[in-house]
């Protein structure tokens, strides 16, 4: 009575059973008589809903074997005999019968997978939410695109994968699709693991033989963020263990959310399988951020920490603290403590003073100084520092200057108002569209783009 249709035969599972066992016969071709009786025979199918064909599988041994061999096989076939896209998820089904019980009349009883959930330590930041993530033209499609996975996971943008330089948002917004998931439901599965954390794990795991355990609790989830990921390019077996990670999820519509420091692309030392699936969702940058987003920044993190901070105050420290976001925010928690200890009013005449002593400060480092990136450039370009910060149009002086200025900004971390004023008091806005041609051209040239990592290399004292 196997063929027999259950769930009150309502229409979607009877579509499911009626076109199981041509998909099974289809995906049948692919493996030897052994392995089909042994693994594909047994499977049952079972329901059909949202999208998801739900196959019953008799023992764990079964789940493994085919959720890292025959599912997204499987998945292809039912999809291709459905004429829609579905998912496959299985179960394992235990079976428990008395000895005097006839096989045909033994009844199922239906136990989920064991989960073992990583999410029962991990807490999202309290401060990292959307609500206090600052929104600008720097950051617009990253922030549209984490909430609308927070929204629906695993059914838009999956995968997502966030890139930009340190410091500009990418963990608070990892941390931010977090808490809006566990607003809506506080046992939701999930796993917030760094690229670097993983594959000490990973080690570990096949030291202690727990790969299974290490396994389960990376795939048995609903939402997958995986910080700093280009910290694996280049370690081939922990790479391959996040390309089979990466597809059980996928596969199994589980929503994966995935930051760097640079795009897929420039992921150089990656497998180029990983590459292609990173790019086979939403990518999206975060820009450097303008002055008056800088500026908003420091309004929102100074109400957070209950620290006075006027609009002039913060318009100032936006335009001359060189540097990241976090450097930034330290730059103002280091003047309302001056302030604090020295009785003083946090005014603009202390800040001046702050950043006066940060750059002398930095001055003192050895960072490379425009200087420095400058005489890099002539001596490449065979043209002398003057004409690149002279006024010349001619498309190879332009060039070099160009150059020069995404150097700068690459280097120094600099407002594009400091920078402008450094070229012969530009203004701000031809220095980002000078940085942008620079970027651009390093995304469409691979020989432009090893010059310019060669004039970084020359940049570094330690290189």
């Amino acid at each position: 009575m196997n063929d027999q249709l259950s769930f009150e035969d309502r229409e979607e599972p009877a579509r499911l059973f009626g076109c199981w066992k041509r998909a099974l016969q289809t995906v049948s071709k692919n493996y030897p008589e052994k392995m089909v009786k042994r693994f594909l025979v047994p499977i049952t199918p079972v329901d059909l809903k949202d999208g998801r064909a739900i196959l019953e599988v008799p023992s764990k041994f079964n789940f493994d074997w085919l959720g890292s061999r025959a599912q997204a096989e499987i998945a292809d076939a039912l999809s291709a005999e459905l004429g829609e896209r579905v998912l496959v998820e299985l179960r394992i089904n235990v079976k428990e019968r008395k000895p005097s019980q006839v096989i045909n009349n033994s009844v199922a009883l239906i136990q989920p997978p064991i989960v073992e959930r990583r999410n029962t330590t991990f807490q999202p930041k309290e401060s990292f939410t959307f609500e206090n993530f600052v929104t600008g033209q720097s950051n617009r499609l990253a922030v549209a695109g984490a909430k609308a996975v927070a929204a629906n996971p695993g059914r838009k943008y999956n995968p997502l994968f966030i890139y930009s330089p340190s410091g500009l948002g990418k963990t608070h917004l990892l941390h931010a699709i977090a808490h809006e998931v566990q607003k809506r439901d506080p046992n939701f599965p999930m796993v917030y693991v760094s690229a670097q954390q993983f594959a000490e794990e990973f080690i570990s795991a096949l030291q202690q033989g727990r790969i299974d355990h290490f396994r389960r609790a990376q795939r048995n989830v609903g939402l997958w963020l995986v910080d700093d990921i280009q910290f694996v390019a280049g370690k081939d077996r922990t790479q391959e263990e996040i390309f089979y990670t990466f597809n059980h999820l996928h596969q199994m519509g589980r929503q994966i959310v995935l930051c760097s420091d640079r795009p897929p692309r420039d992921l150089y030392l990656m497998d180029e399988r990983l590459r292609s699936r990173f790019e086979s969702g939403l990518v999206a940058d975060i820009h450097w951020p303008d002055t008056e987003t800088r500026s908003a920044i420091l309004l929102s993190k100074a109400a957070a920490e209950g620290i006075e901070l006027s609009h002039e105050v913060a318009m100032y420290l936006a335009e001359h603290v060189p540097g990241n976001i976090r450097q930034l925010e330290g730059a103002m928690v280091n003047l309302s403590a001056e302030a604090s200890f020295l009785g003083y009013d946090l005014n603009i005449d202390l800040a001046r003073a702050m950043v006066e002593k940060l750059c002398s400060s930095n001055r003192a480092q050895a960072k490379p100084s425009l200087n420095n990136i400058l005489e890099v450039v002539s001596k490449f370009y065979k043209i002398p520092v003057e004409e690149i910060r002279g006024t010349s149009r001619k498309a190879p002086i332009a060039l070099a200057r160009h150059v020069a200025v995404y150097l700068t900004r690459e280097v120094t971390h600099g407002s594009w108002k400091h920078i402008g004023h450094q070229f012969g008091d530009r203004d701000h806005t031809s220095m980002m569209h000078a940085y942008e041609k620079v970027n651009k051209l390093t995304e469409a040239d691979l020989d432009f783009a090893n010059v310019v990592r060669s004039l970084m290399r020359n940049l570094d004292p330690d290189s």
